[in-house]
């Protein structure tokens, strides 16, 4: 039976987000999107695992999408406690254990959640962990004349002008074939930064988060299983990292895309959820 997708807000560790959450079976999977990202990227994953009944949600991130704003602390220990309530929200009363699954900065919050939860969790997916190997991100979108153009000017600029200037970005930086991504999805990510302050908002918490990636780990607290997914055309995150965490990590393996980018959920959704739904059918996700 073909799970429907329901959409609603939900208070995490004290921060209101959005969830797109599926009833069904299984070892319940929780997705956490990246960086200027929200919960639509993983909207192709969802309608697969739809497909074959399993229990999912995913989740708006603090500062971004239309989830409420961070406070004024460092980033990565409210985004810690943000997963862990969504982890203990989809556990349920019986407190299931749950496959985490993140891409990009929602890739670092699964590895640190193995690190500190690792009695919640069933296993983790780290797709193109931000946190191992980074590209100079921030410098890459800061220096890009058009956006920059459009944050110095002194009068108000149209959204459509904004979004166009974010989608040519997203497609440059994330993807190795942007030609072959949907419009559609470009213009949902586009969605959540529509307004110039919008825009400003997210590189400024860009610029308070990039320290604390710096070395965000401590890999040999982590006992649970690891599968680390990479496109070997990443740009943003590169690839060559994961092996840190494959001598850290003694139940880790990687699986590395090929012809893939940033975004394998995006660019590759139907062979994404295979590997997924590989890791999750494995006895060891259910084990004590």
């Amino acid at each position: 039976m073909i799970q429907p997708l329901f959409e609603h807000r939900l208070t995490l560790a004290g921060y209101e987000t959005r969830v797109l959450e599926l009833e069904g079976d299984g070892a319940p999977i929780v997705l956490f999107h990246g960086y200027a990202d929200s919960a639509d990227t993983w909207r192709q994953t969802l309608a697969l695992l739809a497909r074959q009944g399993r229990r999912a949600i995913a989740v708006d991130l603090p500062g971004f999408g239309t989830a409420d704003e961070l406070r004024q602390d460092p980033i990565l220990p409210q985004l810690d406690d943000f997963a862990a309530d969504a982890v203990a929200y989809l556990g349920g009363r019986r407190g299931r254990r749950v496959i985490a699954v993140g891409n990009s900065l929602g890739g670092c919050l699964v590895l640190r959640l193995a690190e500190r939860h690792r009695e919640r969790l069933a296993g983790v997916i780290a797709v193109a962990p931000a946190g191992l190997e980074m590209s100079r991100m921030l410098h890459l979108i800061e220096r890009d004349p058009i956006l920059s153009s459009i944050l110095a000017l002194p009068v108000p600029v149209p959204s459509v002008v904004v979004r166009a200037a974010v989608a040519r970005l997203y497609l440059q930086l994330a993807f190795a074939a942007p030609s072959s991504v949907d419009p559609r999805i470009v213009a949902t990510f586009t969605r959540h930064l529509r307004h110039r302050a919008t825009a400003a908002r997210y590189l400024e918490t860009a610029h308070r988060l990039m320290p604390e990636l710096h070395d965000p780990f401590e890999l040999e607290r982590i006992r649970c299983p690891v599968l680390l997914v990479w496109g070997d055309r990443d740009r943003l995150v590169f690839a060559r990292g994961a092996q840190k965490l494959l001598e850290a990590v003694p139940d880790a393996r990687l699986e590395l895309l090929t012809g893939i980018g940033h975004c394998p959920q995006v660019e590759s959704p139907d062979q994404f959820t295979r590997i997924l739904l590989d890791f999750t059918g494995k006895p060891v996700a259910e084990a004590a």
